[in-house]
């Protein structure tokens, strides 16, 4: 008879889940299920609001990336007006967007998923959490509060808070950048600079340390989906979306974001409240594809950033190119943090980062609109449609880890196969699993974020239904 392992709640993710294995009678794997256990509704609730306060409202959904709901909202209603925005703004938008990705990354990096790899995946729990990481390494957790603070402040800066700011709207940003405030934000990028290369060369050295990890996290062909920008380089914000195979070959590229709905399609299963998308021309066995910094990485010809691209061809020498390994999304999130601090400067050093002219204003023009930027996470999709009042009248969003929920799925299964015992589970058997989740940094809701040590119980029970093993965390 089957058994199940039930491991409730994944820990050190943002939101709720949890993790079902299925086992046989001689201890191997069945089965594994990742169950996304809530439900936000944002999609239903924004009918019949107007789409000037949808960037706003959309921000709401999380309170680690809004920025990212923010960019895509926004651009989602720019279609909508269709007015092409201020290059100030544009530049403006970008600058937010760099600062988030530098922010979120050096979070889910140092603070989530360092004490996996600085601790060690079977060290103590007691200890494996920020808490422990502060107390043995001060540095390394000093440099990640640094770094994130770094990416905060501008946030701050630019649209008057650091979580949920109002300042990006339909038809540009509501507030020029003054030049005071664009110094003293050039003047912030060198120590910055400084920790992310620090950080990066550091992690090049332990790397190969995991060499069971990397075979075995969520390691196997998929495509991969991003945004590249015209000449098909690196893209955070704005640009065309490509698909590419676990060769590297294009599949697709070109594709405007009003037209990604002939690309994607979404599907839901029973086990879990989070969408399931998928490349629509192969179907869903097939088309499982992969966002987020490990798949721009894989996707784009370059960086477009001098250290960017240097650390780019350091990555691909030896993670590979297509990097098919999960556990490799924590090294290009370092890379993308060396771009980002570089894409900062840049926009910094033209002058018309400062000027007034940052807002378009219109009317709506059309009854459809899309918008489509690049999360910390992965390719954000909003799509809403609106009545001749400016009304939402449907609205349906694709979220960065939607589209990574079927690889989640598999990769959970794979590293199960690996490392979990039916017959015995241990504390590293728990990690991996979830761990494997943690390298695609999941973001499933606004509410919550654990960090350190959260309650745990994972049952080992027979067909009949009786305790075979235990393990507790609390």
């Amino acid at each position: 008879m089957p058994r199940q392992v039930i491991i409730d709640p994944v820990t050190r993710i943002e939101g709720h889940a949890k993790i079902t294995l299925t086992l046989g009678d001689d201890g191997k794997l069945q089965d594994a299920l990742f169950h996304v256990t809530q439900f936000r509704g944002f999609e239903k609730f924004v009918e019949g609001r107007p789409l000037t306060e949808m960037p706003s409202i959309m921000a709401r959904i999380c309170g680690i990336c809004p920025v990212s709901h923010l960019m895509a909202s926004a651009k989602a209603c720019d279609d909508l007006l269709a007015v092409e925005i201020p290059s100030a703004a544009d530049k403006l938008r970008r600058l937010m967007n760099l600062a988030q990705f530098v922010q979120s990354h050096a979070l889910s990096f140092f603070h989530l998923s360092s004490p996996d790899l600085i601790l060690g995946m079977d060290s103590d729990p007691a200890v494996r959490n920020v808490i422990g990481l502060i107390q043995k390494f001060p540095d390394r957790a000093r440099d990640g509060v640094m770094l994130r603070k770094f990416g905060q402040q501008i946030i701050e800066w630019l649209g008057g808070k650091r979580v949920h700011p109002a300042w990006v709207v339909p038809g540009g940003v509501n507030q020029k950048l003054s030049p005071q405030r664009r110094d003293e934000i050039l003047a912030a990028t060198a120590e910055a600079m400084k920790i992310a290369r620090r950080t990066i060369d550091w992690f090049k050295t332990i790397v190969d340390k995991y060499p069971a990890e990397i075979e075995s996290f969520a390691n196997f062909p998929t495509m991969f989906a991003s945004l590249v920008n015209p000449d098909g380089n690196w893209e955070h914000y704005d640009g065309l979306l490509k698909f590419i195979d676990s060769k590297g070959k294009s599949v697709v590229e070109g594709v405007l974001p009003r037209d990604y709905d002939k690309f994607i399609a979404e599907r839901v299963e029973d086990f879990s409240y989070l969408k399931s998308p998928y490349f629509k021309p192969l179907g869903p066995a097939a088309g499982i594809y992969r966002v987020g910094p490990l798949a721009r990485l894989n996707c784009c010809k370059r960086m477009g950033y001098p250290l960017a691209d240097k650390e780019l061809d350091d990555f691909r020498g030896r993670a590979g190119n297509p990097a098919l390994s999960s556990f490799h999304f924590h090294w290009a999130r370092l890379v993308e943090i060396i771009a980002g601090i570089e894409g900062i400067q840049r926009l910094l050093d033209d002058k018309e980062i400062t000027s007034d002219f940052v807002r378009a204003r219109a009317r709506p023009n059309r009854f459809d609109g899309v918008g489509i930027s690049e999360a910390p996470r992965g390719t954000l999709i909003h799509h809403y449609r609106i009545d001749g009042n400016g009304q939402m009248r449907w609205a349906n969003l694709i979220i960065a880890t939607g589209h990574n929920n079927m690889a989640m799925n598999r990769g959970i299964k794979q590293v199960a196969e690996r490392f979990v015992d039916g017959k015995k589970l241990t504390e590293g058997m728990l990690n991996r699993v979830e761990a494997v989740i943690r390298t695609f940094d999941p973001c499933l809701s606004c509410s919550t974020h654990a960090l350190g040590q959260m309650p745990l119980r994972i049952e080992l029970r027979d067909g009949m239904g009786n305790m075979v093993d235990e393990l507790c965390r609390s």
